[in-house]
């Protein structure tokens, strides 16, 4: 008996059921209903004469042969993948549409005034923003192009620092008529505002909870954009970027900057990407602009 001819789709199908670990997940992925991946696997599975599921009532698991064909279809699409991205590298002009991450701080306080710009400048883009804390997968096309706070972009990536963030301690200015007289460590004593536990790596949100009793926590926000918020409705005092506060008139800096708080502006790419004329004009367009405002991020003022 002839095996049939495998094609891309068979190799797809396996790996979407395995990583659904069912049916019903899978139709969803793919667009289509139920029966339609139900016949499709049944037919592969008859024609290779040889089962790539083990049915369970928790799921479906791979045997072996179905633990190799997912396997192939992973290696297959990364391929494409690293073809795509080359072909992309390859294009001339700055046209077609880009997607960038970044979290919602820096977009909402510097970036949509940048964006905006640039497409003006650059009237054949298109950008696609992509909101998230945690890193995307430039590698599998999640982002093009990512702007990051951190100290540590992954290794896999490739761009520039193109400032430094700035941080000090801020309140309400109506709670402080002279900040030049408050005395730092009189402040612990107040109520203050945190970073949420998902943010609690950053280093801010580590000074506070190593410095400030726990129950002079008085309030946790999971993003910069809430903490800045909480500490000018008068929530409390807290850590904030130097270029959000120092431009909202009811919040003073109570405290010098802190050099142990800060962290890199960071825009970043796959090498794959870096010679694509739409990621090359972004990025070099994005940096000149963040660069005009690089003494307001680093704490000097406008």
């Amino acid at each position: 008996m002839t095996k049939p001819q495998l094609v891309w789709d068979d190799f797809r199908l396996v790996r979407i059921i395995a990583e659904s670990h069912g049916l019903a997940a899978a139709a969803d992925r793919l667009g289509v209903n139920h029966s339609t991946v139900f016949r499709r696997l049944g037919q592969l599975e008859d024609g290779l004469g040889i089962k790539l599921f083990e049915r369970h009532r928790t799921g479906y698991v791979l045997t072996p042969a179905g633990e190799e064909m997912a396997a192939l279809a992973e290696t297959m699409e990364e391929k494409v993948e690293t073809f795509t991205r080359k072909l992309d590298g390859q294009a001339v002009a700055p046209a077609g549409e880009l997607r960038v991450t970044t979290n919602d701080t820096l977009l909402v306080h510097l970036l949509t005034p940048i964006f905006s710009r640039f497409l003006a400048a650059n009237p054949e883009m298109r950008l696609d923003v992509v909101l998230a804390n945690q890193a995307l997968n430039l590698s599998k096309r999640d982002a093009d192009v990512a702007i990051r706070a951190t100290d540590n972009p992954p290794e896999t990536l490739v761009g520039r620092r193109v400032a430094t963030i700035a941080w000090a301690i801020y309140g309400q200015a109506a709670d402080f008529p002279d900040p030049d007289a408050v005395d730092l460590a009189r402040l612990y004593d107040r109520p203050w505002v945190v970073l949420g536990d998902n943010l609690a790596m950053l280093k801010a949100a580590r000074f506070v909870r190593d410095r400030v009793a726990p129950e002079k926590i008085v309030y946790k926000v999971n993003t910069v954009l809430g903490l800045s918020e909480a500490v000018e409705a008068g929530a409390g005092i807290g850590p904030l970027p130097c270029f959000i506060a120092d431009r909202r008139p009811n919040l003073v800096r109570l405290s010098e900057i802190n050099p142990d708080f800060s962290t890199g502006l960071w825009l970043l790419t796959h090498s794959d990407l870096r010679q694509s004329a739409r990621v090359r004009a972004f990025m070099e367009f994005t940096g000149a602009e963040i660069s005009k405002q690089k003494r307001a991020i680093e704490g000097f003022g406008a």
